[in-house]
């Protein structure tokens, strides 16, 4: 009898003592411990290199600037994009958050984080331009921040640029994942 009192004492003994060394823990996370946070994307730039309009190679940027990001006011930039038949460009799209002072260049993020971001280009009508990702991520797999855009007949449409974040999901499927930014961009081929 008196071993089975021991044993429950010592039991109560260990049961308090565990419950009186663990507290709560009220530390708050500080921004350097939050993940995946979400960056505003105000601008978007495509720098194309190739033929410009009198036929002589050229370089212009195209831009979508929306100062206060998804949602709220309109964007006060939207440029069209004008490209010519039967021609080929070079092109390097960069991010940015003007809404920061400098400007925070989030497709610099994008590369760092290449695994698990993807970038979609599609024309609507199809085959208004052929777009061509020429960059690759740390696995081999496309990224998207260079392409090489091919036109061939003349027309007008749309091109849509979006990128998908899909951590440990990255596919090439434009519907998995989270779509960080997408943009329509006015395209006529001439």
């Amino acid at each position: 009898m008196k071993k089975i009192s021991f044993i429950m004492i010592l039991l109560s003994v260990v049961f308090i003592t565990a419950l009186v060394s663990c507290k709560k823990d009220n530390a708050k996370p500080t921004d350097s411990t939050l993940t995946n946070e979400n960056e505003i994307i105000t601008t978007m730039e495509l720098k194309f290199s190739g033929k410009g309009v009198l036929g002589k190679d050229t370089t212009f940027v195209v831009t979508f600037n929306d100062p206060d990001g998804d949602g709220g006011n309109t964007a006060t930039q939207f440029d069209t994009i004008n490209l010519l038949k039967n021609s080929s460009y070079n092109v390097e799209l960069t991010l940015l958050d003007k809404s920061k002072t400098p400007a925070d260049t989030i497709s610099n993020e994008v590369l760092e984080e290449a695994n698990d971001h993807l970038f979609f280009y599609s024309s609507n009508p199809t085959g208004l331009v052929d777009v061509l990702i020429t960059d690759k991520d740390g696995n081999n797999r496309n990224l998207g921040l260079k392409s090489k855009w091919t036109t061939t007949n003349v027309g007008s449409g749309k091109v849509k640029v979006k990128l998908m974040h899909q951590p440990g999901v990255k596919n090439g499927i434009s519907e998995t994942g989270d779509t960080d930014v997408e943009v329509d961009f006015i395209l006529h081929v001439i």
